[in-house]
């Protein structure tokens, strides 16, 4: 019997209509991790909004599924709490220690590169904007997790 719980975690700006987990939220009524500041968020703010939702749960049922800064949200969550979930699916996890990444977040940096207490599988691209393969390389062997290396051949911008 599958017994988990999903829980969507949305990255800069919260998913829109159109993303691919605003779809999973409907289609499959999974749960969706609400922030409170979407467009200039602060990591303390998203760590104990995300620690709040995942503790409503049975952690052993728990999986997260985040998206590119939700990434590295999940990987300071996992390293601040210390809490065991049954998996994470972190997609585009987004480089918030590159030159490039936009301005707009607080205390995101230095990327939580501990390892994960629970299963992970790390989901990237060649062509993603906010993270290069190798980093993603790099993000998933810290954290103790498989690397998928997928690429849709559709632009970053129609997903995100």
């Amino acid at each position: 019997m599958f017994k988990s719980v999903i829980i969507l975690v949305p990255g800069l700006g919260n998913s829109g209509e159109q993303h691919w987990q605003s779809y999973w939220e409907k289609t499959y009524h999974f749960r969706r991790v609400n922030q409170q500041d979407w467009e200039t968020p602060d990591l303390q703010d998203w760590l104990e909004t995300l620690d709040n939702t995942v503790t409503e749960y049975n952690l052993a049922d728990v999986i997260l599924v985040g998206h590119s800064l939700a990434c590295a949200t999940i990987a300071a969550w996992a390293a601040k709490y210390r809490r065991s979930i049954k998996a994470a699916l972190l997609v585009a996890p987004a480089d918030t220690e590159a030159p490039d990444f936009p301005n707009v977040t607080t205390n995101f940096t230095p990327m939580s590169v501990q390892k994960l207490a629970f299963p992970s599988v790390v989901v990237a691209s060649t062509d993603d904007e906010y993270v290069t393969l190798e980093r993603a390389e790099y993000f998933a062997e810290c954290w103790g997790s498989k690397l998928v290396n997928y690429w849709l051949g559709w632009s970053y911008q129609c997903c995100g």
